[in-house]
């Protein structure tokens, strides 16, 4: 075993969850691991899968055992530690199998319970597939909900991607409401539940990202921000008045927007964040702004979480034809927030 200058700096030691065995997951965690990247990376997973997959992509993986025990102070291109989890069954790429639904959501927990206490500076995550997670009878709506549920507190999900339409800087975008049905988001948006979400957001920003004041653009929910109340009275009754409370407390909140204007570029240029009220409102515009360079972050909780900005792209699995750019981006961005920290 090679022996390090106990004088050199540490690495950061960084969580990679395979995700879904079936998806392009393992072979991006291959392509991540053969860059010289300076993490000590600890993919929680099972070691013949990365093996396959790495072999599939004509990568060659130097795979080592994990040791929490053991301290990394530099890291060759094409190593990789592991935390050897099993599969229950073999993966074949493309083909889901709700068998390992259970694999998928261990290596969610380990990764968790590891960040919590301190082993890992911070979290990445692979793409899941919350189909078939929940076809086994699980509840499972996604990455996000499952950290906070574990971690016991309130989230933010917010992601960014770096300039796109915003001149001087990244364009973040952060939500109201998550993984619900479209009918289900406007009894999902309270004045309560925004008040809470924006005060995480705007103290994540402050603490995670160093801007000092952050600037907030919130987006009404219907179409005209509610024309007045003629379209909808959620941003007459709900959104203003928390708009109205977090401002009475000294923050730079604004709004409620109009959706269909929030995201030119010379109304970006005013805020450092978005908050839409629901999923496909501010994500679309965010990843067709940086689509495969965006990364996902998880705000509120007691330790960094980032992720890939896309799924699990089960017609690529397998195939060396998945673009690893943003799970290098997710993970460039846990670097940067853990050696902030």
């Amino acid at each position: 075993m090679q022996h390090e200058d106990p004088r050199a700096q540490q690495l950061p030691r960084i969580a990679v969850t395979t995700g879904e065995p079936a998806g392009i997951g393992p072979e991006l965690i291959a392509k991540l691991a053969a860059s010289d990247i300076a993490a000590d990376l600890v993919a929680l997973g099972d070691p013949g899968l990365l093996a396959t997959r790495a072999r599939a992509a004509g990568i060659a993986l130097d795979l080592r055992r994990y040791d929490p025990t053991e301290r990394m102070h530099s890291r060759a291109a094409g190593t990789l530690r592991v935390c050897a989890m099993a599969l229950s069954e073999a993966a074949v790429p493309g083909r889901l199998d709700p068998r390992n639904a259970g694999y998928v959501l261990a290596t969610l927990a380990r990764a968790a319970d590891g960040a919590t206490s301190g082993e890992f500076a911070a979290i990445v995550t692979a793409p899941v597939h919350k189909g078939v997670i929940a076809d086994t009878g699980i509840p499972f709506t996604g990455h996000t909900e499952f950290f906070a549920a574990r971690a016991g507190c309130d989230v933010v999900m917010m992601l960014t991607a770096p300039g796109g339409a915003r001149a001087g800087g990244d364009l973040r975008v952060a939500l109201a409401t998550t993984h619900l049905p479209l009918a289900a988001v406007p009894a999902a948006i309270t004045r309560v539940g925004l008040v809470r979400t924006l005060r995480i957001l705007c103290d994540d920003l402050i603490a995670r990202f160093g801007i000092a004041a952050p600037r907030i653009a919130v987006l009404g929910l219907n179409p005209h921000a509610g024309e007045g109340g003629h379209l909808g009275r959620e941003e007459i009754e709900v959104i203003t008045p928390a708009i109205v409370q977090l401002r009475a407390a000294g923050f730079d909140v604004q709004g409620p927007i109009p959706a269909d204007t929030a995201f030119v570029p010379k109304q970006l240029e005013r805020y450092d964040a978005v908050l839409a009220m629901y999923h496909d409102q501010g994500l679309p515009v965010l990843k067709h702004a940086g689509f495969g360079d965006a990364v996902n972050v998880t705000l509120g909780l007691p330790y960094i979480r980032t992720s890939v900005d896309h799924g699990t792209a089960l017609d690529l699995a397998g195939s060396d034809r998945a673009d690893p750019g943003s799970l290098f981006a997710a993970t460039r961005l846990a670097l940067e927030l853990a050696e902030g920290m």
